[in-house]
């Protein structure tokens, strides 16, 4: 089919990077080879090299730039999370994943990241802790609040030191952003909220500072779901 020439064309760079990727050849901060030098080596056309540079890019992949010099070019870059928090984003918008399953996934990495804070001796919990010193500040709208909310979380999971997790946990908290904005919204007593809300956050720091693994993780959970049981209230069914 002709429709699927282009298509397999730009697959044909794509696997070649990511072959390279894969043995080594390639590593964060190097250089692709020029649309020219692709062209060559892979018999393909400059759009087709176009088209799949457009995709890396937009996966968080590399980051390109025009002109020459050192910064010039195609460059993969050391940690992609930019692309996932857009698969996610995408993915809940378009209804492929649904928020239940958002929030069950931010419970088994965020227990997890609690549990391996407090189980070490040593972390540094130091962006965790300006954000919550942040979240103090008197007179904060619902939007700024719940940007450092998700800026503690994501912190807490950088804090792990597992890069796997915390790009995931920043794209999670992302995808949802909206959606959470939303139920703040339905809470009435939003004030009473975010008081609860910062006692609830100086309760996990305070378990993990204490190595108190079964609290942390405990704390956590009743956080995440305390918060969307108040965004999502039930309502008595009509009679």
């Amino acid at each position: 089919m002709a429709d699927g020439t282009p298509a397999r064309a730009w697959r044909v760079v794509l696997e070649r990077i990511e072959s390279d990727l894969l043995a080594g050849k390639l590593g964060p901060g190097d250089r692709l080879p020029s649309e020219r030098d692709l062209v060559s080596q892979l018999g393909v056309g400059r759009s087709s090299v176009r088209e799949a540079l457009r995709v890396l890019e937009v996966m968080g992949l590399i980051r390109t730039a025009t002109g020459s010099g050192p910064t010039a070019g195609a460059i993969v870059v050391a940690r992609p999370t930019g692309g996932m928090q857009a698969l996610l984003r995408l993915q809940v918008a378009a209804q492929g994943f649904a928020i239940s399953d958002v929030v069950s996934t931010r419970l088994l990495l965020e227990e997890w990241v609690a549990g391996q804070l407090a189980a070490s001796h040593d972390v540094d919990l130091a962006s965790a802790r300006e954000a919550l010193l942040a979240m103090d500040a008197p007179g904060l709208s619902p939007a700024d609040f719940l940007a450092l909310d998700a800026q503690f979380h994501v912190a807490l999971a950088e804090a792990s030191g597992n890069e796997v997790v915390a790009a995931m946990m920043a794209g999670l908290r992302s995808s949802i952003e909206d959606y959470v904005l939303e139920g703040a919204a339905r809470i009435p007593d939003w004030e009473n909220t975010v008081d609860r809300l910062r006692d609830e956050h100086g309760a996990i720091v305070a378990a993990i500072d204490e190595q108190r693994v079964d609290d942390a993780r405990t704390a956590v959970h009743d956080h995440i779901t305390g918060y969307y049981a108040s965004a999502n209230p039930v309502r008595p069914e009509s009679a």
